[in-house]
């Protein structure tokens, strides 16, 4: 069955289970984003845990940032201190071409993708992802790493890293065959240039 047209496989799918279980990602298909002051973490927020993938053709940054970082959680289950050990990356701004998105639950995949025009690629300012996973052909300009992660500054977001924590930053980046997992994006602007939103039900539709 190929995607949500496919009107035999809707009795089989529990949307109230679903919709719980992709959590952020859901809100992130709105928009792909969740927009915070100044690209900072907020305290009133928890991610559901459940991990979505990201790909894309290329990404260009200015103002780049990784750090050491925690995202809170109500998964007591699967995270019994509430907490999510995640890799925090920030981006002042960033475009991204032929982006994709996808997050799966069961036999039910969402699937995201936008910036497949080369002249109007996927534009996002003030970002910030929380991940696990980071994979591509990677090139960084004016490198610093091995910061204090509560002194980082390239992104010009508010906060970063704990006192102390492991740091690193640039000021631009190139990712070339961008692989990703993550638990959490947001920006202040998320520009998806040629959005194309499809659910779809049975078989691999993973961006990756």
């Amino acid at each position: 069955m190929e995607d949500a047209q496919s009107a035999p496989a809707y009795g089989r799918t529990n949307w109230r289970r679903f919709a719980v279980a992709v959590g952020v990602p859901t809100v992130v298909a709105g928009g792909l984003v969740l927009a915070l002051a100044e690209g900072a973490l907020a305290a009133n927020f928890t991610v559901s845990g459940k991990q979505f993938k990201l790909s894309a053709e290329r990404l260009v940054g200015n103002g780049f940032t990784q750090y050491s970082g925690e995202l809170p959680t109500n998964d007591k289950e699967n995270y019994p201190g509430g907490k999510i050990p995640a890799a925090m990356s920030g981006i002042n701004t960033a475009d991204l071409w032929n982006l994709c998105q996808s997050v799966a639950v069961g036999p039910v995949t969402l699937r995201i993708e936008a910036g497949a025009d080369q002249d109007n690629p996927v534009h996002a300012e003030d970002l910030l992802i929380g991940m696990s996973t980071l994979g591509g052909n990677a090139t960084f300009k004016d490198i610093q790493i091995g910061l204090d992660g509560s002194t980082l500054d390239a992104d010009g977001a508010s906060s970063h890293g704990a006192p102390l924590s492991f740091g690193q930053q640039a000021k631009s980046v190139e990712i070339l065959k961008l692989r990703q997992e993550a638990y959490y994006t947001s920006a202040s602007t998320f520009v998806l240039n040629g959005m194309n939103l499809k659910l779809h039900i049975g078989g691999s539709h993973e961006c990756y």
